[in-house]
C-alpha cells in the first residue's frame, strides 16, 4: 500500500521539475533565444511604426487633394450657369452627398428651383399598386394623368408624372402653375414617398440625380430597376446628370453606361461622394446645359476620363 510518505516524496520531486525546468527556461530565454525575440519585436514596433506613418502621410495627401478640389471650384465653377435652373434629386443611397453637390452648382450661378429627396418607399415593390392609384390622385389640371406610360410600373409612372410637374413643360403644353406643382408635391410628400428641401420656386431645364451604392436587400433587383425607370422618366424631360458612388453593377452610374439607349443622353460621375466628384458633377452639367454633350467621368469603369474637357464653344 502506498503511505503518506510516499506521496510526499513524489509531490517533492514534481515540484523540484518543475523548479528546476524553469530555472533552466529562464536562463535560455536570457540567452540567443532572448535576444532572438527582442531583436524581432524591435523590427516589427519599427515596420509598424513606419506604415502608421505612410497612412498619416496619404490622408494628408488625401485631405489636401480635397481641399485643393474646393479651392479648384472657386476658380472654375463661377458664372459658368448664370441664369440656368437646376433641380436636384437626392436617393437614398446618396443622400449623405447632396449638400456637396449642391454647393458646387451653387457656385456655377445657377439657379437651384428646389431639391426634392425621394424616400425608399418609393422604389419599394410592395407599394406599386399604391403609386399608381396615388399618380391618378395627385394629378393636377397643369399636371395632367394623360400621356403618363401606360404600364402597371407605379415607380415609373408616378416619375413621370412628377417630371411633367417638375421640369419645363413640354412643347404646346400649358405651363404648370405653382398651386399646382405644390399641390403634386405635397400629395407624395404627405403618403411619405418624398420629402422636400424648402420648396420648389419654378420649373427647372436640368436635373441633377444624386445616388449611391445599388441596393443590397431581397428586393435589390426590382428596387434598382426602379431607380433606373425613374431617372429615365425626368431624362426625357430635361438635360440630366447622375451623380453616383462607384460604378459596381446594379448601381444607376453602371446601368447607365451600360444601356446605349441612356449612355447618349445622360452624363454620369461615379465618385461623387467625394469633393473632386462634386466638381466634376457641376462641370458635366455645365457641359449638359450649356454645349449639350453628355459625358462619363470619374475613376470607375466605363469612365471617360476624369472631367469633362474643356469648353471649346
Amino acid at each position: 500500500m502506498i503511505n503518506f510518505r510516499y506521496h510526499v516524496v513524489s509531490l517533492t520531486a514534481v515540484f523540484l521539475a518543475l523548479a528546476i525546468g524553469l530555472i533552466v527556461g529562464t536562463a535560455a530565454l536570457n540567452g540567443p533565444v532572448a535576444d532572438s525575440l527582442n531583436e524581432r519585436v524591435a523590427m516589427l514596433s519599427k515596420s509598424n511604426d513606419q506604415w502608421r506613418e505612410k497612412v498619416a502621410d496619404l490622408e494628408k495627401e488625401l485631405s489636401l487633394e480635397e481641399d485643393f478640389a474646393v479651392e479648384a471650384a472657386q476658380i472654375m465653377l463661377p458664372n459658368t450657369l448664370t441664369g440656368r435652373r437646376i433641380l436636384v434629386l437626392g436617393l437614398p443611397s446618396g443622400r449623405d452627398y447632396v449638400e456637396g453637390v449642391l454647393e458646387m452648382l451653387r457656385l456655377t450661378g445657377a439657379t437651384i428651383t428646389g431639391r426634392v429627396d425621394i424616400l425608399d418607399k418609393f422604389v419599394d415593390p410592395d407599394n406599386n399598386d399604391a403609386l399608381l392609384e396615388l399618380a391618378l390622385r395627385a394629378a393636377q389640371p397643369t399636371v395632367p394623368a394623360t400621356g403618363l406610360p401606360g404600364n402597371s410600373d407605379g415607380a415609373e409612372t408616378s416619375s413621370a408624372l412628377l417630371a411633367s410637374g417638375l421640369l419645363d413643360s413640354a412643347p404646346g403644353a400649358p405651363a404648370v402653375t405653382e398651386p399646382d406643382r405644390r399641390a403634386l408635391l405635397n400629395a407624395y410628400s404627405n403618403a411619405g414617398y418624398l420629402t422636400v428641401d424648402g420648396k420648389v420656386s419654378g420649373p427647372a431645364e436640368a436635373v441633377v440625380v444624386v445616388s449611391g451604392q445599388a441596393y443590397v436587400d431581397k428586393n435589390a433587383d426590382k428596387k434598382d430597376l426602379s431607380v433606373v425607370r425613374m431617372v429615365a422618366q425626368f431624362d426625357k424631360a430635361a438635360s440630366l446628370v447622375v451623380a453616383g458612388s462607384g460604378s459596381a453593377d446594379g448601381n444607376i452610374v453602371a446601368t447607365v453606361r451600360k444601356q446605349p439607349n441612356l449612355a447618349q443622353s445622360i452624363s454620369t460621375v461615379d465618385n461623387s461622394n467625394t469633393p473632386q466628384g462634386q466638381l466634376t458633377v457641376a462641370l458635366a452639367t455645365v457641359e449638359q446645359v450649356a454645349t449639350k454633350r453628355v459625358g462619363h467621368y470619374g475613376i470607375g469603369a466605363g469612365r471617360a476620363s476624369l472631367l469633362p474637357p474643356k469648353s471649346t464653344s
